[in-house]
C-alpha cells in the first residue's frame, strides 16, 4: 500500500505537459483546487474528469500509475462517505436501526468521494509531471515578490521541494523497515484497524532516526557544495514563458473559470 503513494514522485518525460513552466502548472494547480469545491452539482465533476483524462493521455503517464495513488486513501474515503451518509439530516429513504440514510446525506457523501478522488489525481499529476528542480524553481519564483517583506522565499521553496522530494524515499524506507521486522515475527496485518495502527508505532522509532540520519547527510552533502541559499544564486536555466505555456494557461484558466461560474447558473 505504501509504494501506492504517488505524491512527490516524478515520472521523466518529454510531453507538452512536462514542458510546462512550473510556475503556471502551480497557479493551475490552485485554480483546479479552489474550483473543486465552488462545484455542487455532478455534471462538473464529469468535464474536470475529461479534463484530468486529457492531461494524462498528453504528459503520456500510464493511467495505472496515477490511479494507484487512491488506493491508500481507501479507508479515509470509507470513513467520509459514511459519516456524511448517515449524519446528515434531510428526507429519510432508508432506515437501519437507529441510523438513518437521507436524499441529502446520500448526496452529500457521493460528492465528497468523488472531489477527494479527483483531488488527489490532480495533485499527483503535478509531481509527476514536475521535476523536485523545477518544482523549487516554480516555488521561488512565485514567492519572490514577498523578499520586499523580507520573507526567505529560496529557503521555503527549498524546504517545501525537499519535502515533496523525500516522500517516496520515506515510503520505501518504512516498507524496507516493515519487511526487516516482519522477518523477526512482527505482524502488521492481522486484527482489525485499531490493532494494525498500534503494531505500527515500532515502525517510528527507526524511521526517526533515520530521517533524521539522512537529514543530517543532505545538509552535509550541502554545505560542501558551498550551498549558502538563495541570496546571489544564480541558475543554469532561466525560466522562461513561451507561447504554448500562454495558451495553456489561457485554456485552463477559462475551464476552470466555467467550472466556477457553473455554481451560480
Amino acid at each position: 500500500m505504501l509504494k501506492d503513494i504517488t505524491v512527490g514522485q516524478f515520472y521523466p518525460g518529454n510531453s507538452l505537459v512536462h514542458k510546462l513552466d512550473p510556475r503556471l502548472k502551480i497557479i493551475i494547480m490552485l485554480f483546479y483546487i479552489i474550483s473543486l469545491f465552488f462545484v455542487n452539482t455532478y455534471i462538473p465533476y464529469v468535464f474536470i474528469a475529461l479534463y484530468l483524462l486529457l492531461i494524462i493521455k498528453v504528459a503520456d503517464i500510464p493511467l495505472k500509475i496515477v490511479l494507484k495513488g487512491i488506493r491508500p486513501l481507501k479507508w479515509i474515503l470509507l470513513i467520509t462517505f459514511v459519516i456524511n451518509l448517515f449524519f446528515i439530516q434531510g428526507e429519510e429513504i432508508f432506515r437501519i436501526g437507529f441510523l438513518s440514510i437521507t436524499k441529502e446525506g446520500l448526496d452529500t457523501a457521493l460528492k465528497m468521494a468523488i472531489r477527494l478522488v479527483l483531488l488527489v489525481l490532480g495533485t499527483s499529476l503535478l509531481t509527476l509531471t514536475t521535476s523536485p528542480i523545477e518544482m523549487t524553481d516554480g516555488i521561488e519564483e512565485l514567492l519572490n515578490p514577498l523578499k520586499k517583506i523580507k520573507v526567505p522565499a529560496h529557503e521555503i521553496a527549498m524546504m517545501m521541494t525537499i519535502a515533496l522530494r523525500f516522500i517516496p524515499t520515506l515510503i520505501e524506507e518504512t516498507d524496507k523497515i516493515m519487511k526487516a521486522q516482519m522477518a523477526r515475527g512482527a505482524d502488521f496485518e492481522s486484527g482489525n484497524i485499531l490493532n494494525r495502527a498500534k503494531n505500527l508505532v515500532p515502525l517510528l522509532v527507526p524511521l526517526f532516526i533515520n530521517s533524521f540520519r539522512r537529514a543530517d547527510d543532505l545538509a552535509t552533502a550541502m554545505e560542501a557544495r558551498c550551498y549558502r541559499g538563495g541570496e546571489g544564486r544564480t541558475k543554469f536555466r532561466e525560466l522562461k514563458l513561451k507561447k504554448a505555456d500562454y495558451l495553456t494557461f489561457i485554456f485552463n484558466i477559462v475551464f476552470f473559470g466555467v467550472i466556477i461560474f457553473w455554481r451560480y447558473i
